[in-house]
């Protein structure tokens, strides 16, 4: 029997703000089992919202130094995580800020120096999850599968709806993700345009109308034909999506409504009967609209967890993938990822 004490951080590409979240992890007769404690989403300032939207156009030198400012930012974080919550973790596990994440060019960053979160916090942390499986050849992502093979056998497959959709379910005795689609990352900017942080359960994209031109040429492009391992970042949205929302001089309702029936398309194409059980989490769960046109088009049971799961499984899934590394054992999965092998993934400051 052993016990875990962990804070998970997570920042999405969404930029909701800071995941913060306190779990226990139990180890008994080959199983696992987990408690989300208590937990706080940090919203960015304006200063950061505009320092991690803005970086990827940044010199060297400057991203060096937020590298630096953003970790001492995450420990102060976990500081008055901590006094708020009166219990004190046995490590934290960070995911970072992603800026940029290019696998096919054998590189990806999230900044947040994990020594600076231990400096500031005096605690061990793990961090930087992503780079050793590019190093070996993979994708880097999806990193949650492990978590959802571990943590939750009940379902035939997991899906968050975060900045991006991914999913992961075993197949043949191998666990398999991938991303799926693009989904808050372009439903929160066009809600931008209409002056909201995001679309409140859907209810704009729901009195929108269809765009039948725009949906065949979304749900055309060559990702989703491909098969995995593979994923999307920021920088295929923006390359991809947001070009082709602009060439279609429609209200951003229709705008809104047709990319949610692209995004409900993508993921019923993607869970087929043997997905019958479907776990969803992520911000996206809240969108009502949205998880109507998903069952509307699959017989797939789908499953709407409490709120604390559904907006911190990606925090707590870190805060696990942690505990795998400070046991020395694969958080990493070469069948999801792509890479040469599997791997212990993390790296360690004291």
């Amino acid at each position: 029997m052993e016990d875990y004490l962990v804070i998970g951080l997570m920042s999405g590409t969404s930029l909701d703000g800071l995941d913060i979240a306190l779990c226990s992890f139990h180890y008994q007769d080959n199983e696992w089992s987990f408690e989300i404690l208590d937990t706080e989403t940090r919203k960015y300032t304006d200063y950061w919202l505009k320092k991690l939207t803005s970086i990827h156009e940044a010199k060297a030198e400057e991203l060096s130094e937020l590298h630096f400012e953003y970790g001492h930012f995450l420990g102060e974080q976990v500081n008055s995580f901590i006094k708020k919550a009166a219990q004190k973790p046995d490590f934290i596990a960070s995911h970072g800020h992603t800026i940029f994440h290019r696998p096919e060019k054998k590189h990806t960053l999230q900044i947040g120096d994990g020594n600076a979160i231990a400096a500031v916090t005096g605690l061990p942390v793990v961090f930087d999850f992503r780079s050793k499986d590019v190093a070996l050849g993979g994708q880097g992502a999806p990193l949650a599968p492990i978590g959802d093979r571990l943590l939750f056998p009940g379902y035939d497959s997991c899906i968050n709806l975060g900045g991006i959709a991914n999913i992961s379910f075993e197949s043949n005795h191998q666990r398999i993700a991938f991303d799926i689609c693009p989904v808050n990352q372009v439903l929160n900017s066009l809600s931008n345009e209409m002056g909201k942080a995001f679309d409140n359960k859907g209810e704009m994209a729901s009195q929108g109308n269809i765009d039948f031109d725009l949906l065949i040429a979304l749900n055309e492009f060559n990702y989703y034909k491909s098969k995995p391992p593979k994923s999307l970042g920021k920088e295929w949205v923006d390359e991809n999506i947001f070009p082709l929302l602009d060439l279609f001089s429609i209200p951003i309702k229709d705008k809104l409504r047709t990319f949610t029936e692209h995004i409900a398309a993508q993921i019923t194409n993607t869970i087929d009967k043997r997905h019958g059980k479907v776990l969803i989490t992520g911000g996206g769960a809240y969108n009502d609209f949205l998880i109507e046109r998903i069952t509307a088009n699959t017989s797939c049971q789908i499953e709407i967890p409490n709120n604390e799961l559904i907006e911190f499984k990606e925090a707590m899934v870190f805060a696990f993938l942690g505990v795998l590394r400070i046991r020395n054992e694969i958080n990493c999965l070469s069948s999801v990822t792509g890479a040469s092998c599997d791997s212990c993934s993390g790296t360690l400051a004291t």
